[in-house]
């Protein structure tokens, strides 16, 4: 009871156009609220299967500072995550199907305590895309489409703001690009594991 006292109350940001969206979904097909709830549910798989397609197709194949920076890309994703969670607890926005009487979302709405700002979904999505975009354009640019549609699922289903998804993205954005830059530094650790025989074919020879 205590936290629902002190927790945040982000309805006068954009509650009116979480409201807009919210009764939108409820006035299309049934088919697309289904897609759209097994997207915002299940989509998050679409950027592991990406950032592991970046590294089996070229990145294995590069020279040790790309294949760095490829590698490193899981690793961003969970400090971009880590980083969000430490925002989201001391923001404590409540979740606006909490916030706003009579909301009717498609999705059950979290419980007390689940934050809400930034969206975590969006958090890890543009990270991952971010990544992706600084080690293959194309792919990058294919989870940057996906992360578009996740961040807004998020608010289709009604379980957070527009506000907490554009936060999330850039959260992600900020954290990963300076991240995966960064992670060239790593060349010479990918140089010298590359030499381990056990390794070479996970690690390519460059």
């Amino acid at each position: 009871m205590t936290a629902r006292l002190q927790a945040f109350d982000g309805s006068g940001i954009d509650g009116g156009l979480y409201t807009d969206v919210v009764d939108a979904a409820h006035r299309t097909p049934h088919w697309l609220d289904h897609t759209v709830l097994l997207w915002s549910d299940y989509g998050l798989a679409v950027f592991a299967l990406l950032m592991l397609a970046a590294w089996w197709w070229p990145g294995r194949h590069r020279g040790p500072a790309a294949a760095a920076r490829t590698l490193a890309v899981p690793v961003v994703v969970v400090a971009a995550y880590a980083a969000n969670s430490v925002l989201k607890a001391v923001v404590a926005e409540d979740r606006p199907c909490q916030s706003i009487p009579h909301s009717v979302t498609l999705e059950a709405c979290p419980g007390p305590g689940d934050w809400s700002f930034p969206s975590n979904h969006t958090v890890i999505a543009f990270a991952a895309a971010a990544a992706l975009l600084v080690v293959h354009r194309r792919l990058g640019a294919v989870a940057l489409f996906a992360a578009v549609a996740m961040g807004a699922s998020r608010v289709w289903i009604g379980v957070h703001y527009p506000h907490d998804v554009l936060a999330g993205a850039l959260v992600g954005v900020a954290v990963a690009v300076p991240l995966t830059l960064a992670a060239r530094h790593a060349a010479p650790l990918v140089e010298r594991a590359r030499r381990i025989p056990r390794l070479t074919p996970l690690l390519g020879t460059g």
